[in-house]
């Protein structure tokens, strides 16, 4: 029988289990000692990344890549399992800056090696923090846009680390709130950064902006 490839539905987290300081690689935990308006001395847990490149305001990239076809606009997402929700999860293509690189440079680096589209930014987001009540985790959101007629962009080759089961796909845009409601549906879980974007675009069309 043929081969099948690896599916990101076939992984599953098999235990959790402690994770001392010492052996973290990734992130480590904080106790932030500080005053609130009243004077009072509190403190507060979180955590951190360690791979921030020195210099750099921020973590990483979102990057969201709108795919104009002859049917209309589709925004290019990704399914990629994430053992801390142990779910298959929807998101945007996006990834950790290099150092000396621009957010700029980032989105565009990740978007070839995650998806192989050869891409051009052309807008960029402020700071975004993730979940500020408990990690300093931040990125900018790169608008990259796709010229669907260069022969790169038809033929398409990711370049995925032996670690990483990246499956990409579209969804046409006016579809992408009633999208994310089928996929929760179905078991997938909803990046944040997807569901802020269908969120903006359904309250756009509800209120005819």
């Amino acid at each position: 029988m043929p081969e099948t490839s690896p599916k990101a539905t076939d992984a599953k987290v098999k235990f959790t289990e402690p994770l001392y300081p010492a052996q973290a690689r990734w992130t480590r935990l904080v106790k932030t000692i500080y005053e609130d308006p009243l004077g009072t001395t509190r403190t507060w847990e979180s955590a951190e990344r360690q791979t921030r490149p020195k210099g750099s305001e921020i973590d990483g990239v979102g990057i969201v890549t709108i795919l104009n076809k002859d049917t209309g606009p589709e925004l290019l997402l990704q399914r990629q399992f994430r053992p801390p929700v142990n779910k298959v999860v929807i998101e945007v293509p996006a990834g950790l800056i290099d150092e000396g690189e621009t957010p700029q440079e980032c989105a565009v680096r990740e978007l070839h090696e995650e998806t192989g589209y050869v891409g051009k930014a052309e807008e960029i987001s402020p700071i975004m923090y993730n979940d500020p009540g408990f990690c300093n985790t931040n990125l900018n959101m790169v608008h990259v846009t796709v010229d669907m007629s260069l022969a790169e962009n038809q033929n398409l080759k990711p370049q995925l680390e032996e670690n990483e089961f990246i499956e990409s796909f579209t969804v046409p845009i006016r579809d992408l709130y009633k999208e994310c409601k089928k996929l929760e549906s179905e078991g997938y879980g909803i990046d944040a950064r997807v569901g802020t974007l269908a969120e903006g675009i359904e309250m756009a069309k509800r209120m005819k902006l």
